[in-house]
């Protein structure tokens, strides 16, 4: 099977750990840890994608609370409102040269305006093993 022929879809992660905007920053941290994930994307009331927290956003976080003592704050306020998709039919091999041309560590994947599933570098990786 050419590589070529491998889609998004069938890598991607489809029950995707989410968060709320109004979340407190160590709720947010907590879930991450707990679930060993490096970043999850932030879902309104609607269950629109609002925003991404990352790990990154938890550094700022904290190199924030360093310097005036408080780690408290919601998700919304640190984490990045644009964030990058991708749709379930990208090949793989698209979607790896993304990887390679951006800084991202994983793309949502959206259909019709809607998240369908995440889908990050490791699932690249594991599409290479697959073929090779």
């Amino acid at each position: 099977m050419p590589i070529s022929s491998i889609k998004v879809r069938d890598f991607m992660t489809a029950e995707v750990i989410t968060l709320k905007p109004d979340m407190e920053v160590m709720k947010a941290v907590n879930l991450l840890i707990d679930y060993g994930i490096s970043g999850a994307p932030v879902v309104d009331e609607m269950g629109d994608v609002v925003g991404m927290f990352t790990e990154y956003d938890c550094i700022k976080a904290a190199l924030h609370a360093g310097y005036h003592g408080d780690m408290a704050g919601r998700v919304d306020e640190v984490m990045v409102k644009e964030v990058a998709s991708v749709h379930p039919d990208t090949s793989i091999l698209d979607l790896a040269e993304r990887f390679v041309n951006k800084p991202y560590r994983r793309f949502l994947v959206m259909q019709d305006e809607r998240m369908v599933g995440m889908i990050a570098r490791r699932d690249v990786l594991k599409a290479l093993r697959k073929i090779y």
